[in-house]
């Protein structure tokens, strides 16, 4: 069966050590097998405090990171900054024992511009020449760093699998791969099953959340079809819930969460989790 994750984001940002036990015992308590943690700046977790509580409530971990302003791998201001919090996400992972550290690690999120073919290669050229070594460290440290495309009104860089496979296709393997989140492919792909498919070896992560950002279930996602290109390429990973509360500022307009997705935060992920079992 494959294992059941949420991301913390579903109840608070930004995670800290002070935090982590409590919310960890609650995620574990609801029959999650897995939860997603935000790095969302170094420093924010520790190895040590969230390896006791993991090793407590035998969650398996995942890491994600946060491309905020600042932060991006084609813009040469910000390239080595970027680099330092991506290696500091990669070495947090490995401390903790998660397999990937994920997120949309291009250009900083809601930064969009115009492209034309030219300047979009040259930006492609960029980012491969910038994530080179941090693939090369990921590898080192046993992590696969997994891309994620984002819908076209949070970047214009990287939307689509197609262009992901474009933009890095001499990096990937072991230590490089795609993050594919049920949401942005609601609204770039044609099919987020052949989107899967394309993707196919390659796919190291997937996040799921219904189309409005809510609950997985009940939305119209054909989720039996994602679920089976999953097995047809042989994901064996977690589906992790990603979803966001609407009670933080930065963290709501951030990801343009401007009313509730449910009732409570934990309807949202007990109705999740319920449903994205059914589909076993």
């Amino acid at each position: 069966m494959r294992q059941i994750g949420v991301n913390t984001w579903v109840w608070t940002s930004p995670l800290t050590d002070a935090g982590v036990a409590d919310l960890l015992r609650q995620i574990a308590g609801m029959g999650f097998d897995a939860v997603e943690l935000p790095l969302e700046n170094a420093g924010d977790l520790s190895v040590p405090v969230v390896s006791h509580v993991l090793a407590e409530t035998g969650l398996t971990p995942c890491v994600v990171g946060a491309m905020a302003p600042g932060r991006d791998l084609v813009d040469a201001s910000c390239v080595a900054d970027t680099q330092d919090y991506l290696r500091a996400c990669i070495d947090f992972a490995a401390g903790i024992g998660a397999q990937s550290v994920c997120g949309p690690f291009y250009a900083s999120t809601g930064r969009v511009w115009r492209m034309d073919a030219d300047q979009r290669q040259t930006a492609y050229d960029d980012l491969r020449t910038h994530l080179a070594p941090l693939v090369d460290h990921a590898v080192a440290q046993g992590v696969r760093l997994g891309i994620e495309p984002l819908n076209r009104y949070e970047t214009s860089l990287v939307n689509t699998v197609d262009q992901a496979l474009t933009a890095l296709e001499p990096l990937l393997g072991e230590g490089l791969g795609l993050a594919l989140d049920s949401y942005h492919l609601n609204i770039e792909e044609r099919s987020s099953a052949d989107a899967v498919r394309a993707a196919g070896q390659h796919l190291a992560h997937v996040q799921v959340c219904g189309s409005d950002r809510g609950a997985p279930g009940g939305d119209q996602t054909d989720w039996k079809a994602l679920v089976s290109a999953l097995d047809e390429v042989g994901y064996d990973g977690p589906l992790v819930i990603e979803s966001f509360t609407a009670d933080n500022a930065s963290i709501a307009t951030a990801a343009s969460i401007w009313r509730p997705l449910a009732p409570t935060q934990d309807e949202l992920a007990r109705d999740g989790l319920s449903f994205l079992r059914s589909l076993a």
